[in-house]
C-alpha cells in the first residue's frame, strides 16, 4: 500500500517507508535548541519513528542509547499516554544511525527531557489521524469519537487501530504545534511506576551488548598502548607474538588527534584470549613523549601556583575585595578544596566490531555517540558516511566514556587492514589506564558574613585540567569547568569567579555529572562553612540565604535555563523534613545536607553517618528531587540511587593518581568501588510537578559528597576539603 507524503516541517512529518509495509508511520525531529544535552561534537537534529501496522502493533524506533537508564521504558510510556493504548503493547526497537539526521547521541541527562514534548506530539498526531479515519468511516464528527485501549470508540462501537491505518495514512498529518495534548490530570500512564522493558532480555541473556556481537568469519584484536599519556611507538619486535598459534597479524596503528586515540601495536587473532596473551610477548620501544614526568604531585604544585596568581575574571558582581577588607577577621573565611581524577569504570570495557568491505562498512558499537563513531569509521575506511551502517548495541555502563569515538576508530583501522570482521576488545587494565578521566581541579574560596549572618562576599578562584581546552581548540577553557557556580543561589552581596586552566597531558572528558560533581562539592561545602562560622544551623542558613523567590540567569549563557530559588529551596525543605533534620541522633551519629542545580534539575541530599572506633559508616541517605513530571517514578528512583552510589564511590573510595605520566590505578583492586554491603538505605522523594521533565541520570551525584563531608564535620568538627576521603582525614 502506498502512503501519501505529508508536509515536512521543523517539528514533524508523516512519511512512508517501503521497509515498513502497510503501516501508519510518524517521523519527528527534535531541534537542537530543544535538547538538554551539552554541546559535544558533533551535533544536529534528531529523528525518531512510530509505526502502527495493519494488525495494530505499535513500534517505537528510538534514537537514544540504552545503557541502563531506562529510556526504552520511559519513552514508550510517553507515546502510549498520548496514543491511547496499553504501554505493554508498544514494541521498542533501537534505530540504526540515520546519516541525514545527526545527534543520536545520549548524554547530559537529556534523553527524556529532550524528547518528551515531541514524543507526546507524535503520539497525539497519530491518535488524531486514527480518530479522523474512524469518524469518516462512521460519518460522524471526530469530536464524537475517543481513542483508548488501542481503538477508536463511538459509544459502544469501536474500530481497532490496525483496521484504521490504511485510511489514516491517506490523511494529512496534523500540525504538531496545534495538536491537542492531554492535561497532566488526564494522565493514566505517565507518572506510574512500571517495570522496565529491557529487564527480561538482560535477565535471560538474550540482550546483545557490544561484547556479545558475533559475525561469521570474525576475528579478534587487542592493542598494546604506550603506558604514558601521549607516548607513541618507536619500534617493536613481534616475532614471539606471531609465533603463537592462532595469531593472524601484528601491526602498528596510528594515533589520531581528533578523537585522542593512542595508537599502538595491534594483535589480531582467532580468539580474544590468544590476542591478549600474544600482546604479552610483544617487545615495544616507546617514545614516552612530553608528559613522562607528570605526576599528581607536580599537578598539585601547579594548581597552587595558579590559585596564588592573578586569574582571569569570568564573572564579577559587586566588589568582593572591598567587602572582604571591611569584614571583621572573625567573619572572614578562606578554604582550599581539591578533587582528583576519576575513571568511568564501566563494567563492560570498551569494544566494537567492524567489518569494512570495498563498498560499505558495518559496525556494532556500544556507543553514546553513534554519529561520531560512524564519522571515525568513515575516516579510517575512506568510505563516505552514507556507506556506513552502524548498529548501537546495549552497553554495560556509559557515564560519558562511551561518548568518545577512539575505540570505534581503532576498530576501523584494524578492520581495514584485515578485510574481515574484527572485534576490538579492551582489557580492564586498558580501560582503566587509557580512560578519558574526569578532570582534577583545585579551588580557593573566600567569603564573609556580616553581624546578621548575611553573605557579604564570595570569591571563587579555580583551576583544573580543562575538558574544553583538551577537546576544542580555541574554546574558552572555563566553558567546561564552572557549571552552576555562575548561578549562585545563595545571594551573596558581592560575587567573583576567576579561572585559569592547568597544563596536563592526562586525557579527560565528560564524566557522570561532569563539572557539577566538583562545583557542587565546593559550593555546598563552602556554604556549610559559612553557616558554621556564623553559628547557624546549616539547613536554616541555606534557606535564609536563598531569600525571596528569584530566577537566576546564567550571565555567560542567556539561552540556558534560569535557576529557580523557589524550587531549590523546595528540595532543601523536603529533604530536611523527610530526613528528620533537627531531631536528636544517637551518639556517634551526624547529619549533613547539600543541594545542587544541574541539568535543569534540583536535588537535595541529607546524609546520616556514624563513626564508631574510627570507622566511618554511611547509615542513610535521604534525597529530594524536583525534575518536573516524573514519567516513570521507579526509573527516577533507580537513577537517583545509582548516581548517589557513584558519588559515594568517588567521595570514599576511588581516585586515579598519576606517576611518571601514567595512571597508577590499573584495575578494581586499586580503584575500589562501593560494595553492596557498604551501600546505605536511600530514600528518594519526588516533588509532585506538572512542569516538563528535566534530567535525572546525573543531578543526584553533585550534592552527595558535600552532604557526606558536611555530616562528618557536624559529628567530628573535622572539615574534609579534599576528595576522596582518606583514613587519616578522620584520625
Amino acid at each position: 500500500m502506498s502512503m501519501r507524503m505529508g508536509e515536512m516541517s521543523r517539528r514533524g512529518l508523516l512519511r512512508s517507508a517501503s521497509s515498513f509495509g502497510a503501516a501508519l508511520v510518524i517521523a519527528f525531529e527534535i531541534p537542537r535548541e530543544a535538547k538538554g544535552e551539552p554541546a559535544k561534537p558533533p551535533f544536529g537534529p534528531v529523528r525518531a519513528w512510530i509505526r502502527i501496522d495493519s494488525v495494530g502493533t505499535v513500534t517505537l524506533f528510538y534514537h537514544k542509547s540504552e545503557m541502563g537508564q531506562g529510556i526504552s521504558t520511559a519513552l514508550p510510556m510517553v507515546l502510549a499516554e498520548e496514543l491511547g493504548l496499553d504501554w505493554k503493547n508498544v514494541n521498542v526497537e533501537h534505530a540504526d544511525l540515520d546519516p541525514d539526521h545527526q545527534n543520536q547521541g545520549t548524554g547530559g541527562s537529556g534523553s527524556v527531557a529532550s524528547t518528551f514534548m515531541q514524543m507526546r506530539k507524535a503520539g497525539a498526531a497519530a491518535r488524531e489521524m486514527l480518530v479522523a479515519a474512524a469518524a469518516k468511516r462512521w460519518g460522524v464528527s471526530p469530536e464524537n469519537c475517543t481513542a483508548r485501549d488501542g481503538a477508536v470508540w463511538r459509544e459502544n462501537d469501536k474500530i481497532s487501530y490496525g483496521e484504521l491505518v490504511e485510511s489514516a495514512s491517506q490523511l494529512p498529518a496534523p500540525d504538531f504545534d496545534t495538536v491537542r495534548l492531554k492535561r497532566p490530570q488526564e494522565f493514566t500512564v505517565i507518572g506510574k511506576s512500571l517495570a522496565r522493558k529491557d529487564i527480561p532480555s538482560k535477565t535471560d541473556g538474550s540482550a546483545v551488548f557490544g561484547l556479545d556481537v558475533r559475525v561469521p568469519g570474525m576475528v579478534y584484536a587487542s592493542i598494546e598502548r604506550c603506558p604514558v599519556f601521549g607516548g607513541k611507538v618507536k619500534s617493536f619486535d613481534a616475532a614471539n607474538a606471531k609465533a603463537m598459534k592462532g595469531v593472524l597479524d601484528v601491526f602498528a596503528i596510528e594515533a589520531d588527534r581528533e578523537v585522542h586515540s593512542t595508537g599502538g601495536v595491534a594483535v589480531v587473532a582467532e580468539t580474544t584470549y590468544i590476542a591478549l596473551q600474544a600482546r604479552k610477548r610483544l617487545r615495544v620501544d616507546w617514545d614516552y613523549g612530553p608528559h613522562a614526568n607528570e605526576s599528581s604531585e607536580t599537578l598539585r604544585k601547579q594548581f597552587r601556583r595558579l590559585v596564588d596568581s592573578q586569574m582571569k575574571v569570568v564573572l564579577e558582581q559587586g566588589d568582593t575585595e572591598a567587602a572582604m577588607a571591611s569584614a571583621p577577621a572573625s567573619k572572614r573565611i578562606e578554604c582550599d578544596y581539591e578533587l582528583g581524577f576519576q575513571a568511568h569504570a564501566t563494567m563492560e570495557p570498551m569494544n566494537c566490531t567492524v567489518h569494512i568491505q570495498p563498498d560499505r562498512a558495518e559496525a556494532w558499537v556500544p556507543t553514546q555517540a553513534p554519529e561520531w563513531a560512524a564519522q571515525m569509521i568513515s575516516k579510517a575506511s575512506g568510505l563516505s558516511p552514507d556507506k556506513i551502517v552502524l548498529h548501537t548495541t546495549y552497553m554495560g555502563g556509559g557515564f560519558g566514556r562511551r561518548y568518545q569515538a577512539d575505540f570505534a576508530l581503532e576498530g576501523a583501522q584494524i578492520a581495514k587492514r584485515t578485510g574481515r570482521p574484527v572485534q576490538v576488545v579492551w582489557s580492564r587494565e586498558d580501560d582503566m589506564t587509557h580512560d578519558f578521566y574526569r578532570p582534577a581541579s583545585y579551588h580557593r574560596v573566600s567569603g564573609a558574613v556580616d553581624e546578621a549572618a548575611n553573605i557579604t562576599a564570595w570569591r571563587h578562584k579555580s583551576t583544573s585540567t580543562s575538558i574544553a581546552q583538551y577537546w576544542r581548540d580555541n574554546a574558552p577553557p572555563e566553558s567546561s569547568e564552572l557549571g552552576s557556580s555562575v548561578q549562585n543561589p545563595y545571594a551573596p552581596r558581592s560575587y567573583k569567579l576567576e579561572y585559569l586552566p592547568a597544563d596536563s597531558g592526562v586525557p579527560r572528558a565528560w564524566w557522570r555529572s561532569v563539572e557539577a560533581s566538583q562545583i557542587g562539592f565546593v559550593m555546598e561545602s563552602f556554604i556549610d562553612e559559612l553557616a558554621h562560622g556564623a553559628g547557624a544551623d546549616p539547613y536554616e542558613f541555606r534557606i535564609r540565604a536563598l531569600g525571596n523567590a528569584r530566577k537566576i540567569r546564567n550571565p555567560l549563557d542567556e539561552k540556558s535555563t534560569p535557576l529557580d530559588t523557589a524550587r531549590f529551596g523546595g528540595v532543601l525543605r523536603l529533604a530536611a523534613e523527610k530526613s528528620g533534620w533537627g531531631t536528636p541522633l544517637p551518639p556517634g551519629h551526624g547529619r549533613g545536607i547539600a543541594a545542587h542545580f544541574s541539568f535543569n534539575s534540583y536535588v537535595a541530599n541529607v546524609v546520616e553517618i556514624s563513626i564508631i572506633s574510627g570507622r566511618l559508616r554511611v547509615e542513610r541517605i535521604t534525597s529530594a528531587v524536583d525534575i518536573g513530571i516524573a514519567v516513570n517514578p521507579a526509573g527516577v528512583r533507580a537513577q537517583v540511587e545509582s548516581a548517589i552510589i557513584y558519588g559515594l564511590t568517588a567521595a570514599l573510595k576511588s581516585e586515579i593518581t598519576i606517576e611518571n605520566g601514567r595512571a597508577v590505578e590499573t584495575n578494581f583492586n586499586k580503584f575500589t568501588t562501593l560494595t553492596m554491603k557498604e551501600t546505605p538505605p536511600i530514600d528518594v522523594h519526588i516533588v509532585s510537578s506538572t512542569a516538563d521533565p528535566t534530567g535525572i541520570g546525573e543531578p543526584a551525584l553533585p550534592p552527595t559528597a558535600p552532604a557526606l563531608t558536611n555530616a562528618i564535620f557536624a559529628l567530628t568538627r573535622k572539615r574534609i576539603r579534599r576528595l576522596p576521603i582518606k583514613p587519616a582525614d578522620l584520625a
